[in-house]
């Protein structure tokens, strides 16, 4: 198979996925797990690559996620045992105290979270940290919980241009220059994008408001199916650990410092978090079944989810086929809008977030836009930070995204309602930030 249809073929299976999970027509793991397996073995067929060949992409693909799909079952363990036990409930009251009944201020204060914990660079950390903190007050408020993803989000994207964030290092590794020159070169931009963040709070603060978000409201919220109202109070007092409420705070600040700044694996911090919790709070084993049986089903079902990600991750990233959609991508660009590229590519990089990861955005399409704008006289550099700038605000939206699931499944979204909710403001967002790039003189034209 040449080059041309493998990334045809690239581009049927990413289209034909996001279909199925747009369509509803299955769950998101049968969706990456069946469209990829004919993939595969149209890739076998056409003799492009043999059977052990596709079973390694398939085992380098699982390889790569196998740590998110653990972290995701113990950190949702570990999380709900602190809503069993009862932490959360009065961490809510403390916040509420301070916000109010405020809609907009609940909103704005997760934007400032996400924010705080996106400094690190971790989307998944970001994650942890900030849905299972809020989402109980989004519940307690009828606020929806696609909204609390998308404010955090757009504060990920903007925050996930420090430094030390992936896509800045990346791009800066492709342009040899240091992270940090990168980073100084696009800070107005980034300030632009904080104060947008902020906007976007208040903005569907705002709306969740007029649509009738608020205590005591009587509107009805799809929370998804882990919904705290399963329990009844009988149960819930039977859990609640009120006297261990001191332990348990300082146990899950624990947890979080530890996730931002020890060198050790995340899933591994929750591990050791969730025996703690169990030991302590639910002191033998009938009792530890009991709770860890409660939570395994939403654990298991985006567990499942991000390892089929990997299965699909792994055939297009091992066997070239996203390399090849890279070139394919640039091909379209006419000459005689050369010296716009910065511009171009700025405009689809939403769009493009959809369809590559991290990597193959960066190590793939950034290498072969730079050797295309050369060939006009464009800056590599002016190259370089349209496409982190505007691509970065839809990186946890993007379905080829791990931490996107993780994202998703603590909030209880289901992704095609991610994407549709967010997809358009995320756009909306990049093109503005690129906008001022091109008024502050950082993106000539």
């Amino acid at each position: 198979m040449n080059e041309t249809m493998l990334a045809l073929l690239g581009f049927a299976t990413i289209i034909m996925i996001i279909v199925l999970l747009l369509k509803n027509v299955t769950v998101p793991s049968l969706a990456f797990i069946g469209v990829t397996t004919v993939t595969g073995i149209v890739l076998i067929l056409t003799g492009t690559y043999s059977v052990k060949e596709v079973g390694d992409f398939i085992g380098a693909g699982v390889k790569g996620v196998h740590s998110t799909a653990s972290l995701f079952i113990f950190s949702v363990l570990f999380f709900g045992i602190m809503t069993d036990v009862g932490m959360f409930d009065r961490i809510i009251n403390v916040l509420m105290k301070r916000v109010g009944h405020n809609v907009v201020g609940v909103a704005v204060m997760t934007c400032l979270i996400a924010m705080i914990g996106h400094l690190d660079g971790g989307g998944a950390s970001t994650f942890l940290i900030t849905i299972p903190a809020m989402l109980p007050v989004y519940k307690k408020l009828k606020m929806r919980p696609t909204t609390l993803l998308m404010i955090c989000v757009t504060a990920m994207g903007v925050m996930n241009l420090l430094p030390w964030g992936g896509p800045t290092m990346r791009t800066a590794s492709v342009l040899g220059i240091e992270a940090n020159a990168l980073w100084v070169s696009l800070i107005p931009m980034q300030i632009v994008g904080i104060i947008i963040s902020f906007a976007t709070a208040i903005f569907w603060g705002l709306a969740e408001k007029k649509a009738g978000a608020g205590l005591n409201s009587t509107r009805v919220v799809d929370y998804g199916e882990g919904d705290e109202e399963s329990l009844s109070d009988e149960q819930k007092n039977e859990l609640a650990r009120p006297k261990l409420f001191a332990f348990n705070v300082i146990l899950t600040l624990a947890i979080v410092i530890t996730l931002i700044f020890a060198p050790m694996p995340a899933y591994y911090i929750f591990m050791i978090g969730c025996v703690l919790a169990l030991l302590v709070n639910y002191p033998g084993s009938k009792m530890q079944k009991k709770i860890i049986n409660s939570h395994a089903a939403p654990a298991l079902m985006m567990a499942s989810t991000i390892l089929a990600a990997g299965v699909f991750l792994g055939i297009l990233e091992d066997s070239g086929i996203m390399d090849q959609m890279a070139i394919v991508l640039a091909s379209f660009i006419p000459h005689s809008l050369g010296r716009f590229l910065p511009i171009i590519i700025g405009v689809l990089s939403v769009p493009c977030a959809l369809i590559f990861n991290t990597d193959s955005y960066f190590y793939g399409l950034l290498p072969i836009l730079i050797e295309v704008g050369s060939q006009f006289g464009v800056d590599p550099l002016q190259t370089g930070i349209a496409m982190v700038v505007c691509k970065n605000f839809a990186t946890f939206i993007s379905p080829v995204v791990p931490a996107t699931f993780l994202g998703v499944g603590l909030a209880g979204v289901e992704i095609k309602d991610h994407i549709k909710n967010c997809f358009f403001w995320i756009w909306g967002v990049s093109i503005i930030c690129l906008i001022c790039g091109i008024l502050f003189g950082i993106i000539n034209i």
